[in-house]
């Protein structure tokens, strides 16, 4: 398989190492991973904003970037979801482009729907001997529907210890443009979230959005907490023994 990593714009900023834990563990199933340089942004803040003009110049330099992939996998199920369903709305009006976009969703995954569902990895072979909590994502679970995969192989993990997360479907609050409209608002979502984190009792807080775990990592420093966040991908490189 040729895979080709969207990378996000959180990850490739702020979170790299969370990339490189990606095409790490994509390696190892067998997969070709590759970077195209040309990405940029999916459009999603502007599309949630209401700017679709602004939205749709950006998807069309991203349609073009991955013309070519065999498969596109990102480490976030918000962007993969802005992709995989809002540029098919983004071009509606055009069919040409909207046939380019329709290619693309039909080739988008989030990671560990990808490993799952395309790779078969229904099992992660190593340990991680930790006590966690899992946070599903708003976008992941709701727009994207990628809800088992991540327990799965979390649960599939040698020494791995996952605690229920209370209300765990409840929103981070930060919800991109959201949390800066109405910050507020946002904080108190994610304050609740935050003492829900710390009763799981877990040592660690996994997620599959960085988006989500910057917010919720953010409060709980606040908080006076420096309890460690972890995206999905790194857990399982690090199961696999890392680098």
């Amino acid at each position: 398989m040729n895979i080709s990593l969207m990378i996000t714009c959180l990850c490739d900023s702020f979170y790299p190492e969370v990339g490189e834990a990606v095409v790490r563990v994509l390696r190892r199933t067998g997969a070709q991973v590759q970077f195209s340089p040309e990405q940029v942004c999916c459009g999603q803040p502007a599309f949630n904003a209401g700017y679709h003009d602004d939205a749709r110049r950006v998807a069309r330099t991203f349609l073009r970037a991955f013309q070519d992939a065999e498969y596109v996998v990102s480490p976030s199920g918000s962007c993969a979801e802005m992709v995989r369903e809002n540029f098919l709305r983004l071009f509606d009006e055009s069919p040409e482009e909207l046939e380019q976009a329709r290619r693309l969703s039909n080739k988008t995954y989030e990671f560990t729907e990808f490993l799952v569902k395309v790779a078969g990895v229904t099992a992660i072979d190593g340990r991680f001997a930790e006590v966690v909590t899992y946070h599903p994502s708003c976008h992941m679970t709701r727009l994207l529907g990628v809800m088992d995969e991540p327990i799965q192989l979390l649960r599939s993990i040698d020494g791995l210890e996952l605690k229920e997360l209370p209300r765990a479907y409840d929103c981070c609050g930060f919800g991109g443009t959201f949390s800066v409209k109405m910050p507020e608002i946002s904080e108190a979502i994610v304050t609740e979230k935050a003492e829900n984190v710390l009763k799981s009792g877990a040592r660690i807080l996994v997620g599959a959005d960085m988006g989500c775990l910057m917010n919720i990592k953010g409060r709980l420093e606040k908080m006076g907490h420096n309890l460690p966040v972890m995206h999905i991908a790194q857990v399982i490189d690090q199961a696999q023994g890392g680098k």
